[in-house]
């Protein structure tokens, strides 16, 4: 194992999970760095990074301020551009994915076989929380519809999880500020010609009550993106 991830956070609002977020994150022996970008938080959740940030010293924490929130695409952007390591991935600040899948993600790209990777809730055999039926609905239609745009063919677009060499970086322009992200990468990944893998991993999914944000709205523009990313 070798310390090989630039792991960046996107955190809104995250005080409850943030802490125990980055302590798994930072028990990853793949973790070579971690990008928090809190998005213009107000419950609190600045105060207590800016206190990790001092209290752990670990050189491998670095958290960026927002200067309002501006969504997960924007947050990514800034983590994206202090990335340093060979490989980035995405990490929600929310206990939905757990660190420990970090060895599955890599593998295809450890051994030279992918560009970047996605983890899929839909397939494999980790543990998955049961929770709404239409929102998983809304999620694979979004990805058959990514998919007629792209031609891969993915099960889970909308995951968290994408890993990828960070060099591609280079080569994708990335402009949405919200959860367009999802379907903006994924049609910029397909026209660049770069190899996608997939692989499952475990999900542990919240309720809108425990703090979960996206939105019927969202899904309405990651159709929008769909289309006109794929062009």
């Amino acid at each position: 194992m070798r310390a090989c991830l630039s792991v960046v956070v996107p955190c809104f609002n995250e005080r409850a999970s943030v802490e125990q977020v980055l302590d798994r994150v930072l028990a990853s022996p793949f973790t070579a760095q971690v990008l928090v970008v809190d998005d213009g938080s107000t419950d609190g959740t600045r105060d207590l990074l800016a206190k990790m940030e001092a209290d752990r010293g670990d050189p491998r924490l670095r958290v960026l301020l927002q200067p309002r929130n501006q969504g997960k695409g924007a947050a990514l952007r800034r983590g994206f551009a202090e990335a340093t390591a060979e490989y980035v991935i995405v990490q929600d600040a929310d206990l939905e994915y757990d660190p420990a899948d970090y060895a599955v993600l890599l593998e295809p790209l450890l051994d030279g076989r992918a560009d970047v990777v996605y983890g899929s809730r839909f397939v494999g055999g980790g543990a998955h929380r049961v929770l709404y039926f239409w929102h998983s609905v809304g999620n694979k239609l979004l990805t058959v519809a990514s998919n007629a745009f792209t031609n891969l063919n993915l099960t889970d677009m909308e995951t968290c999880y994408k890993v990828f060499r960070r060099d591609l970086l280079a080569h994708i322009n990335l402009v949405e500020d919200r959860f367009g992200f999802e379907p903006e990468f994924t049609a910029k990944v397909a026209k660049g010609g770069w190899r996608v893998y997939e692989v499952g991993i475990g999900y542990s999914g919240r309720t809108y009550a425990e703090g979960k944000k996206i939105g019927w709205r969202d899904g309405v523009r990651a159709l929008w993106c769909i289309v006109r990313y794929s062009r």
